[in-house]
């Protein structure tokens, strides 16, 4: 059978292919990576999993093993009936025609025995994918010594980190081979993040309208989706239509379908005629291309200094204000009742606002009533200095703790989870200049002290127990983000926060498709007016990464409902699909489509398209013109030397970057 998986015992007896790929890891990542190479590109693959249960789901009673395997049948029973549907990549064959199963192997650590174990010195790549920094680093030390000609990626959260590694390791490979063109080196470091390549698809799928962005050489790529247009209506067809939703006029909420959604799923990349018969659908557009602005340093969010109104309280500054009116008239009525000038009159006044002046023996009745009254007035001083004393000092010693939703805030989101994904969520809505509301039960998780930094509330507590949405003001939210690693949590914290406001829009993070299946269909029947979206992060990471395993350049991914769209950048060189076509000829439908074309020669070419132009602190540089061209000609003719930006499906791209199972001799 297609992508049979072999019952659970391990095959330590069976060597390793050479140019065979190896995905190390310890969650969903790996598993999903594994299928993706597997299923999708076809490549012979070994997958290492520690033994015992999968420490993030701990009330599943499956090994990391049995949930591989159980993901591994699932996608071969999928690809099956794909296959005999007929393929969606115009008969260019079985993707799999030949590849044997999965390996699958169990170690606590990948140790330089058990690297060795799995041939991490014949291997073609290694995907270092655990959940841990730290071991992921050490693993990918030791793969480079074992192996310099391996490619490597690794999965980091740390950015920085991650730059200085990728150096490192590149630098490393070279050394250990001199005498070899680094060009044509075939050992390069590519570092990831999971979160990073999740947080901006998690975050436009809890807002209504929002762009999808992927940049390329300091442009942006905005692709937009628009919802059903209304009767009498045309839609807007952008630059061009990237897919076409389940959504209608009729059935605005859609099907948010998957890849084994069938007729129900989303069709990516449709040709003309598709779009001009689907009439009344919803689509995805590339919608613009703009100049992105270069890096800046971090700057802290809402200003370097604490606002009065952080510091003293409304009723403290009510009372202030009637103070100063008070002394305002009094210094009025010395004015009117006595001959004094302004100075003078508002001098005497603060002297008896304070008790410092004489008593005002033989002075005219006026002169004394109004100071009676200014002493009655400087009476209130006192317990007023004191208060914004002690307020100021209460300030200063809660600046560092978290901030409480504020009593008439409306139109947020709520978000739930502060661990990687749900941080670098948050980071990305602020940009958007989204008001949030964080809901984290532990208190030392990772986004905590961002969240406290950039002073966004934060509710403390079980999203599950009573009260806590409540605190977050889910009532008055406009949409609610359940990030939390557990599937479940996230389900009853939307059916709770559903059955608080029944309108509010729900994006769910959920691994399991047909689980995400079950629960749509469930809360679309029960709350038919209201958006229910949910995504699974390693569904979205995992196609970066195995395009980064295959050689390639992934400048991003963006979901459509529960599928992934990717863009990548290609060298027309040695892709018959591309090569000597024109533009147009070159369009597959449901496949890849060519957005843009790289002019710049190849000798002066930006080696990464996704990199920023550099900061300039003054702002006076005029940025370099970017060499992308993305108002092409259908009648282009591809060459060669071209460098291409693509828009792709899965099973799209990995056609194009299919490789040639030819074994390298070592040196």
């Amino acid at each position: 059978m297609l992508g049979f998986v072999p019952p659970l015992p391990q095959q330590p007896g069976r060597p390793p292919s050479a140019g065979h790929m190896i995905v190390c890891g310890d969650d969903a990542l790996a598993r999903r990576l594994a299928v993706e190479l597997r299923y999708v590109y076809g490549e012979r693959v070994t997958l290492l999993l520690p033994p015992g249960r999968d420490a993030n789901s701990p009330e599943t009673p499956l090994t990391q093993r049995g949930r591989a395997a159980a993901l591994f049948g699932r996608m071969s029973a999928a690809m099956n009936r794909a296959g005999n549907g007929g393929g969606t990549t115009g008969g260019s064959g079985d993707t799999n025609a030949g590849v044997e199963a999965v390996r699958i192997m169990e170690a606590p650590e990948p140790s330089d025995d058990v690297l060795e174990e799995a041939g991490v010195d014949r291997a073609a790549a290694l995907a270092l994918v655990y959940d841990d920094d730290e071991r992921n680093i050490r693993a990918a030390l030791t793969a480079r010594r074992l192996n310099p000609r391996l490619r490597l990626v690794i999965r980091l959260y740390n950015r920085k980190l991650g730059q200085h590694l990728e150096e490192l390791l590149d630098q490393a490979a070279a050394v250990a081979m001199p005498g070899i063109d680094p060009a044509l080196l075939d050992a390069s470091t590519t570092v990831l993040s999971d979160a990073d390549t999740a947080a901006p698809a998690l975050a436009a799928t809890a807002l209504t309208g929002s762009s999808k962005i992927i940049q390329a050489e300091g442009l942006l790529l905005r692709a937009a989706e628009r919802p059903p247009p209304r009767p009498g209506e045309t839609a807007d067809p952008g630059l061009c239509t990237l897919a076409l939703l389940s959504s209608t006029t009729n059935d605005p909420a859609g099907a948010e379908g998957s890849d084994s959604s069938g007729d129900e799923a989303p069709q990516l990349l449709p040709d003309e005629s598709a779009v001009a018969a689907a009439t009344g659908r919803g689509t995805v557009v590339l919608e613009a291309v703009s100049r992105a602005d270069p890096d800046r340093p971090a700057t802290r969010m809402g200003g370097r200094g604490a606002p009065l109104a952080q510091v003293f309280s409304r009723r403290l500054r009510w009372s202030a204000l009637g103070v100063a009116a008070a002394a305002l008239a009094l210094v009025i009525a010395s004015l009117l009742t006595t001959e004094d000038t302004a100075i003078h009159s508002t001098y005497l006044t603060l002297l008896d606002l304070l008790g410092m002046n004489d008593p005002a023996e033989g002075a005219p009745a006026a002169r004394q009533i109004i100071q009676l009254l200014s002493g009655i007035a400087g009476l209130l001083l006192l317990p007023l200095l004191l208060a914004a004393v002690l307020e100021a000092f209460g300030t200063l010693r809660t600046a560092s703790s978290l901030r409480r939703p504020p009593r008439g805030l409306s139109g947020h989101v709520v978000l739930l989870g502060l661990g990687k994904i749900g941080t670098r969520v948050l980071v990305r809505l602020r940009e958007l200049d989204v008001p949030v509301v964080v809901v984290e039960e532990d208190p030392d998780a990772r986004g905590i002290p961002l969240a406290r930094s950039m002073h966004v509330p934060t509710v403390i507590g079980d999203v599950t127990q009573e009260g806590v949405l409540e605190a977050a003001k889910i009532r008055r939210a406009r949409a609610l983000l359940a990030l939390t690693s557990i599937d479940t949590t996230n389900l009853e914290a939307a059916l709770y926060a559903r059955s608080v406001k029944p309108d509010l829009r729900v994006a769910l993070r959920l691994y399991d498709d047909e689980f995400a299946t079950a629960v749509y269909r469930t809360l679309r029947t029960a709350h038919p007016g209201a958006l229910t979206r949910s995504r699974s992060v390693s569904h979205l990471a995992a196609p970066a990464f195995a395009g980064a395993m295959m050689g390639r350049q992934i400048l991003g991914a963006i979901p459509v409902e529960r599928k992934v769209m990717l863009f990548a950048a290609l060298e027309v060189a040695g892709h018959p699909q591309l090569e000597g076509r024109t533009v147009e000829q070159a369009f597959r439908a449901g496949a890849w489509r060519v957005l843009a074309i790289d002019a710049t020669p190849p000798a002066d070419r930006t080696p990464d398209l996704a990199a920023l132009p550099p900061y300039n602190p003054d702002g006076d540089a005029v940025p370099p013109p970017s060499g992308l061209v993305w108002d092409l000609h259908p009648g282009y003719v591809l060459r060669a030397t071209d460098r291409v930006v693509i828009a792709a499906t899965r099973r799209g791209l990995a056609e194009l970057l299919r490789r040639q199972r030819s074994v390298v001799p070592r040196q």
